[in-house]
């Protein structure tokens, strides 16, 4: 492989790091329009709950996304596969919470562990989601969260993420 072709390599790898990246902050964020901007509408989505397109899984999952009080995704490194100059197949890993106040004035949720089987497409000259098949391989329990107040023992900010649009927000 030339210099070029593995420069142009890197190149594409960050740019598909930077979409998971996104995709993971977008969601925490409850910002739409950078979470569309992860995927081309056409994808074909399967997570189990939801098979469809893209533009049809969005408004499902910022919904869920919505329902909790605070949420948090992260991904590990991804594993990237080139066929083409266009196309890449991408695995990685993740961890997702969502924590909600339950009606007894508590806080709880799940901790959620799996795997992201995406496809990706770079099409003039930009990299996207162009399938994504979710594998949830395990749950865990989160009880007796911190709720919004600090705890004045060891006080450290709670963020809470409500709606779209927060001033802590930096759309990168």
């Amino acid at each position: 492989m030339s210099m070029d072709a593995q420069l142009q390599a890197l190149l594409d790898k960050q740019e598909i790091a930077d979409v998971l990246q996104r995709y993971s902050r977008t969601l925490d964020w409850l910002d739409d329009e950078g979470q569309a901007g992860c995927f081309w509408p056409d994808a074909p989505i399967d997570y189990g709950f939801f098979t469809g397109s893209a533009a049809d899984f969005l408004p499902v999952v910022m919904a869920i996304e919505r329902a909790s009080q605070r949420r948090w995704h992260f991904l590990s490194a991804p594993a990237i596969a080139f066929d083409s100059a266009d196309h890449a197949s991408v695995e990685c890993y993740g961890f997702a919470t969502g924590i909600r106040q339950q009606e007894d004035g508590s806080w709880s949720g799940g901790l959620y562990g799996g795997r992201y089987l995406d496809e990706f497409e770079k099409r003039e000259g930009e990299w996207r989601i162009a399938s994504r098949r979710y594998i949830m391989d395990w749950k865990l329990p989160l009880d007796d969260q911190p709720g919004n107040e600090p705890n004045p023992d060891f006080p450290l900010p709670v963020l809470q993420i409500i709606a779209s649009g927060h001033p802590d927000y930096r759309p990168f």
